[in-house]
């Protein structure tokens, strides 16, 4: 096994601890896959999983606290402070015959065997203290070229999981690295093996690159053949041209280059992508709103720029000078980013925000106080301000001839919203200074009739916030309802 003895890694010291209790029972251990990876890259590995000549059942035997995760396929979870760190037996993988699962497990004294199975090359590095890096596929290599290289036979290793060709494309897309021409071919030549991946594994992959340095990569996803197995109304979008004057990409580009400058407002900037067409006013206020937004929230964003235009190749209609009009597409993609999530197994949260987005992504709202508030109360609060990082960046993917007015626009709204929320003013029924109890007072019955009071109160504050005052709206509920 090659050996890079010269370099070090920095590992926590739970992670010392458990390699170094290994070799002191006479085992061999490696810290091994991503860890190493994302350390050598200067990257804050998301977790710390470890390989071990032990098998499982000792692993067990050499800690207090371990769990037993996938026990099966011999990895143990080894608990130390609260956190766990999966341990792996060296192994051999069996035959593949659903392109997802080996049918049997054979483990191995042989570091390099376990190794020569891995998917990439980057992933096929393991380190330990006594012996440095074990580098037999050159991962480091691939590393300083920023290629993304597949261990031994690339057929062979999509044929045993096939997301790893999904995977292939999502590390491209972190590590901004381009994937070799032979991994490449290989994954043309088997996308239609997607088919029998779960939705909930595409899915994880998928936003994994939706949020990645590089999200444009999924444009790689397209041009092998795969969104056509996971997301073919994404191939659909990506071969519809707009023919409108607004727009200069087909629905598909504008849509990746709206994925792109969310994560540009993020912080995120990819080797492609030119921050000098991303307006000074434009960048303060959206990173202002980016800062404000939880990891999900990102997500949400993300997901949303992806789909926000998905329904315009069926809405799509040419009126007689060949101008392409979408009438409706925000309210029929809304139903259709729906679909798509329930297929792709999203959680009910993610589904209502990004339709809801999408539902209101094109309302042109004019910086009007007034006007704010009833849109801020029609769209809810919760929404408004990731509503305007999807106009910012859907703007922005638009014919940059026409964005400059588009853009002063929503710089002006969301500076009136931010006034609107500074002034308290009240924006829904729970703002309200009178409650439903309030209205029994008045002796109305408990019914709908209380929930129509209210909503005409409400209206009648949108329009003139300093009537939110209690006496004020009990004369002005007093007088609807004598009036009935």
């Amino acid at each position: 096994m090659e050996r890079t003895g010269t370099l070090t890694i920095d590992m926590p010291e739970d992670v010392q601890q458990i390699i170094g209790r290994l070799e002191h029972l006479g085992y061999e251990a490696y810290a091994v896959g991503g860890c190493v990876r994302d350390t050598i890259l200067s990257r804050v590995p998301g977790d710390w999983d470890i390989t071990t000549s032990a098998k499982p059942e000792q692993v067990k035997a050499a800690f207090p606290r371990t769990i037993d995760t996938g026990i099966q396929h011999g990895t143990v979870t080894v608990m130390c402070h609260h956190v766990g760190y999966e341990v792996t037996t060296y192994r051999i993988d069996g035959e593949y015959a659903d392109n997802r699962h080996p049918e049997q497990v054979e483990f191995t004294k042989n570091l390099a065997l376990d190794l020569e199975r891995r998917d990439f090359t980057i992933n096929a590095m393991a380190y330990n203290d006594k012996q440095g890096l074990v580098d037999i596929f050159d991962g480091i290599g691939d590393l300083r070229r920023g290629v993304i290289r597949c261990v031994g036979d690339p057929g062979q290793r999509f044929d045993e999981d096939a997301l790893r060709m999904l995977r292939a494309v999502r590390f491209s897309g972190q590590l901004g690295f381009r994937i070799e021409e032979q991994t490449r071919q290989a994954i043309i030549a088997r996308a239609s093996h997607l088919q029998h991946i779960s939705a909930e594994r595409i899915r994880v992959e998928l936003m994994k690159l939706l949020v990645s340095k590089d999200a444009g990569q999924i444009r790689e996803a397209y041009a092998t053949g795969m969104t056509a197995v996971f997301l073919p109304e994404f191939d659909r979008m990506m071969q519809t041209d707009q023919h409108n004057p607004h727009h200069i990409y087909t629905v598909g580009e504008h849509s990746v280059r709206g994925v792109e400058l969310m994560n540009r407002f993020f912080g995120q900037k990819g080797a492609s992508w030119d921050d000098s067409i991303v307006p000074a006013a434009v960048d303060e206020v959206a990173g202002r709103l980016a800062a404000d937004c939880t990891g999900k929230q990102r997500q949400i964003l993300c997901l949303t720029m992806l789909l926000h235009d998905v329904a315009k190749p069926v809405c799509m209609t040419m009126d007689a000078e060949g101008v392409g009009h979408f009438y409706g597409h925000p309210q029929e993609g809304s139903a259709l980013a729906r679909r798509i999530m329930k297929r792709l197994t999203f959680d009910n949260e993610t589904i209502d925000m990004v339709k809801r987005l999408i539902y209101s992504h094109d309302e042109q709202i004019q910086p009007v106080p007034r006007l704010v508030r009833r849109a801020a109360s029609r769209i809810g609060k919760d929404l408004m301000p990731l509503l305007f990082l999807v106009q910012f960046a859907d703007i922005m993917a638009q014919n940059p001839a026409t964005i400059e007015p588009k853009l002063a626009r929503v710089i002006a709204v969301e500076r009136t919203y931010r006034q609107i929320l500074e002034d308290e003013s009240p924006l829904s029924l729970k703002d309200l200074a009178i409650s439903g109890k309030d209205l029994i007072s008045l002796g109305v019955k408990p019914g709908p009739q209380i929930g129509e009071l209210l909503k005409g109160l409400l209206e009648i504050v949108l329009e003139e916030p300093e009537k939110n005052v209690r006496e004020v709206l009990l004369n002005i509920a007093e007088e609807k309802i004598s009036s009935t």
